[in-house]
């Protein structure tokens, strides 16, 4: 009776010490996946010893990038509507609703626009290169490209990886201009603030460096995105039922590394004293 108890108070430090070693494994495997692929960009445009293929590196971000650009501008177009609606009403009880712009313009360049950016590409483009990749290894392609002495990492993850920053750094302008255009339309046709008035308070508030950090976080965002997807796809197993874990899994584990990347930033920048 006494081992059955031991037995019952050990069940959850065991699954907790199982579900630590299996994160630590996952983020082992995606860190060196990043340092290949480091190694093969670095091959191929420093070095310039291997081609790294121009061609699929653009079907990659044609693939990714362009066709999300319609569904990020649609949700960051929402978020600036939903910031000027909810910030104006706060702001007039103190007779500073021409300051909208101000906020607008710091939440969405450092924080909102890379953030709103990744998440939308996460869903739209990372679970689909789990899952593509995930079934080139069900339908044994990639031991295929092995037996022909041709390196996955290569022809696979570094054009995606490569595509999904490219990407993700556009999608992080984009869902700039977007949600501040769409914040400025309505203040002006709503909320009666002047065009003049509104960007005179945009430009005197945010600053070159709110948009620059924000691009720096959009890129990081798009490498963790590609590396995410790229090594959740090589490590399934289990057939159909594998790709659709993968996918799954990507999808929250990219979510999980934003969050997490995007407070790593924020601390640094306020240390630093950018925020």
């Amino acid at each position: 009776m006494d081992s059955s108890i031991a037995r019952l108070l050990l069940l959850p430090v065991e699954s907790l010490g199982a579900m630590t070693l299996g994160a630590l494994r996952h983020v082992g495997a995606a860190t060196w996946l990043a340092i290949d692929t480091l190694a093969w960009l670095g091959r191929g445009i420093a070095l310039r010893r291997v081609r790294l293929g121009v061609g699929g590196i653009v079907a990659q971000i044609v693939r990714i990038g362009v066709r999300s650009v319609f569904i990020v501008s649609l949700v960051s177009a929402c978020v600036g509507l939903i910031l000027a609606f909810q910030l104006a009403p706060p702001l007039e009880d103190f007779g500073q609703k021409e300051n909208v712009a101000r906020i607008i313009g710091v939440a969405i360049l450092r924080e909102l626009g890379p953030l709103i950016g990744a998440i939308v590409l996460t869903g739209f483009a990372g679970a689909s290169i789990a899952a593509e990749i995930g079934t080139m290894v069900v339908s044994e392609e990639i031991e295929a490209l092995e037996s022909l002495a041709l390196d996955p990492v290569r022809f696979l993850v570094v054009p995606r990886v490569v595509a999904s920053i490219i990407s993700m750094t556009i999608l992080a302008v984009i869902a700039d201009v977007v949600a501040i255009v769409s914040a400025l339309g309505i203040s002006m046709l709503v909320l009666d603030i002047p065009q003049a008035t509104f960007l005179a308070n945009l430009f005197d508030q945010a600053k070159l460096v709110d948009f620059v950090t924000g691009v720096a976080k959009g890129t990081v965002f798009g490498a963790l995105i590609g590396i995410i997807a790229c090594v959740n796809g090589l490590s399934v197993q289990g057939g159909a039922a594998g790709v659709g874990r993968a996918t799954t899994y990507t999808v929250v584990q990219s979510v999980l590394a934003i969050v997490i990347a995007d407070l790593a930033f924020t601390a640094v920048f306020y240390a630093l004293k950018l925020v």
